[in-house]
């Protein structure tokens, strides 16, 4: 369920691979906001981390990597990284909350 087309230089490839790079940047930024917006939710540094969520998220792509004809692997482990990635910068939102929310306690 690829839409690729023959390259007919490296040239050409390279293009192609800079255009999709671009796409996988745009969402990673969509997914980043979605993400920073989870953390408004969520109580506490465990429930950010959610392990069972991970695991959960990771099943989906796997599934979805093997459907679309992607390399499960490279897949797995490009999910591993951004969602560790993704997971810092939730963290030090969460925690930017609960400083904040304790900034405004006792303001009425």
């Amino acid at each position: 369920m690829t839409n690729n087309f023959e390259c007919n230089s490296i040239e050409e490839v390279r293009s192609n691979i800079d255009r999709i790079d671009r796409q996988i940047v745009t969402l990673l930024a969509q997914r980043g906001a979605y993400v920073k917006q989870a953390a408004r939710f969520k109580k506490t540094a465990a429930d950010v981390k959610a392990p069972q969520r991970v695991e959960q998220v990771i099943s989906k792509v796997m599934a979805l990597s093997i459907e679309l004809g992607a390399n499960p692997t490279v897949t797995e482990q490009v999910y591993r990284a951004m969602i560790a990635a993704f997971v810092d910068a939730e963290l030090a939102e969460h925690a930017n909350l609960q400083v904040n929310e304790g900034d405004t306690e006792g303001i009425g």
